[in-house]
């Protein structure tokens, strides 16, 4: 009788089990990311047919109970979670090592437990310095139930009682392990099982539960994908670390808007919510504008968010051209680049070209296609794009500027921060609603169908002398 194997060899991307080690994973085509674990003593699957207990039907009409939330008062963390905690809903946290996970659901946490019992179980760090850092921030005298604990069954016992607190953070769900596995914690297993425990627990109880994830050099959440299928919420804490703000951004909301951004200040009492993003993000240009930079404004979610675009365009010291991009689609750029040469004629392949997003901001729309041209032919052209001007509209392979979503709201947040004037894509009336929106907002509209009308505009603006070129700063 053969031996059963005392390991077996798993993706830590997906979870897939091969019979030995290799260096990419057959089914998800992940490099490095087989992980050798001991075998457990599974029973291969048998038929569930017969003996069930048949669940009853309900029409999709029929009443429901009333929607609640948990209020944090933190507004730009209620903002992304979709107004509030849902009672019984599992939310994952993830974010790079340092870039303040920890500090914002110390913060959460503190707010909810003037509602009521809340817990906060750390696996990674001791009790008193976890404490520590709640004296640093003023959170000391908050009404928060702290433990230090990994082990799965422990954390279950206290949570499934009666009296359950209204949240609990497990920070993070890469150390905790499930005592009848044998594999170390953090493997696909443990990760797995762990949730599933955890949030069973979670929704029995109606806590909110709150999961710190780890995010590996890929920039996606340790574990394998099936961790973000298991929760109700996925959100992304971002920023470089050469900056003062951090971003919350919804990936996934089952109670909520998707593509929502919440924006804080990191300060040494922890993080502040930022209530106008788009003034902190220009809050650094230049009174004089300078060539290579375009306003873009962009939608994050509902929030309308100006923000600088930076492009520099230099001639190539070797045979192949550099592309470099901080903040946008490297493949969107190549795209935008070759639009510009074959439908425009704009001489750029023979040139070096950096484009940056000011202020560590990663944008993702489409809608920034037209910004990033200005930039690049405000840099190529040694032309500023006037400084009360902002700029959004979608490039198509052929050439045209194609409209975009929700320009009315881009429009309003550029006159509420001063700008004057929009070059934009040339809005398609329909039927019944020709002018329903004109004059709604007080903004200069120069409405473009085509690039080569923005090629135009900057090759008319360097044949201007210099000092006809310069404007003013935007307010």
């Amino acid at each position: 009788m053969a031996k059963a194997p005392s390991s077996r060899f798993v993706c830590q991307a997906c979870g897939a089990v091969h019979r030995k080690w290799s260096g990419k994973c057959d089914d998800c085509g992940a490099w490095n990311s087989i992980v050798e674990e001991a075998a457990g003593s599974e029973a291969l699957p048998k038929s569930v047919a017969g003996g069930g207990r048949r669940i009853d039907f309900v029409a999709l009409s029929g009443a429901s109970a009333e929607e609640r939330r948990l209020v944090s008062g933190i507004g730009e963390f209620d903002r992304v979670a979709g107004g509030g905690l849902v009672p019984g809903s599992a939310t994952l946290v993830g974010g790079d090592p340092g870039i303040g996970k920890s500090t914002l659901l110390l913060q959460v946490t503190a707010a909810l437990a003037q509602q009521g019992p809340v817990a906060y179980i750390s696996g990674e760090e001791a009790v008193d310095q976890v404490r520590m850092r709640a004296r640093r921030m003023g959170l000391a005298e908050s009404p928060v139930q702290l433990a230090a604990a990994t082990a799965v069954r422990d954390i279950v016992a206290s949570l499934d009682l009666p009296d359950a607190p209204l949240a609990a953070v497990i920070d993070s769900i890469q150390t905790m392990f499930v005592d009848t596995l044998d594999s170390a914690p953090g493997t696909v297993a443990q990760v797995r099982a762990a949730a599933q425990e955890l949030i069973r627990v979670a929704k029995r109880r109606g806590t909110a539960l709150l999961l710190v994830g780890h995010v590996t050099k890929e920039g996606t959440i340790a574990g394998p994908r099936v961790l973000e299928h298991m929760v109700d919420t996925v959100l992304y804490f971002e920023g470089e670390r050469g900056h003062h703000f951090r971003i919350l951004r919804a990936v996934k909301n089952r109670f909520g808007p998707t593509d929502e951004i919440g924006v804080f200040e990191m300060t040494d009492r922890g993080l502040i919510e930022v209530v106008n993003p788009s003034a902190l993000f220009l809050g650094d240009r230049e009174g004089n504008a300078v060539s290579g930079a375009a306003v873009f404004a962009g939608m994050e979610g509902t929030r309308p968010l100006l923000v600088e675009i930076q492009a520099l365009v230099a001639p190539t010291a070797f045979g192949t051209p550099r592309r470099a991009v901080i903040g946008w689609d490297a493949a969107r750029l190549h795209m935008v680049l070759a639009v510009l040469e074959a439908r425009c004629g704009v001489p750029l392949a023979g040139r070096d070209v950096y484009l940056n997003v000011a202020g560590g901001l990663k944008v993702q729309e489409p809608a920034a296609d037209l910004a990033v041209a200005a930039a690049l032919l405000s840099s190529l052209n040694d032309c500023p794009v006037p400084a009360e001007t902002v700029i959004f509209g979608e490039i198509g392979l052929s050439g045209e500027v194609r409209p975009v979503s929700q320009m009315e709201s881009r429009l309003k947040e550029a006159a509420k921060l001063g700008f004057g004037t929009a070059v934009m894509p040339r809005r398609r009336q329909r039927r019944g609603e020709a002018g329903r929106d004109r004059g709604e907002t007080e903004i200069a509209r120069r409405e473009i169908s085509r690039l080569g009308e923005l090629v135009a505009m900057f090759e008319a603006g360097a044949a201007r002398p210099a000092a006809a070129r310069t404007g003013k700063g935007a307010r």
